[in-house]
């Protein structure tokens, strides 16, 4: 069974930058588009990045493009770097893993369990 694990969320001030990790292990892993989705309160998931399997193709949503950069270390782990975070980027963020990178969650295999972001103003 393949594991998802994400780390590196906390609480910042408008303005700051934080890196979000997300780790996939088990099963039979391999060669997987890896993506970054976000849930704020009251708010369904919503898709923020993704990027392929050799990391040559990114996406992202309009409201990050900028500001978030997806990057992979190598093919079972990607990084989120996050600049000039606004109120709005609070949520708790998710990172999935699928077959082809996609803006929807349901096309995505594997998932962590989530880390909080929180920007305060």
């Amino acid at each position: 069974q393949v594991q998802v694990q994400e780390s590196g969320g906390g609480l910042v001030q408008a303005g700051a930058s934080l890196r979000l990790s997300c780790a996939a292990s088990g099963g039979t892993y391999g060669g997987y588009a890896m993506a970054w989705f976000r849930q704020a309160p009251g708010k369904e998931r919503e898709f923020v990045a993704a990027i392929t399997w050799a990391g040559f193709r990114t996406y992202y949503t309009d409201s990050v493009k900028g500001r978030f950069t997806i990057s992979r270390e190598n093919d079972k782990k990607v990084g989120l770097q996050m600049n000039n975070l606004k109120p709005e980027d609070t949520a708790v963020y998710y990172c999935a893993t699928g077959p082809q990178p996609s803006s929807n969650h349901d096309d995505y295999l594997y998932w962590g369990q989530g880390t909080q972001v929180t920007v305060s103003s």
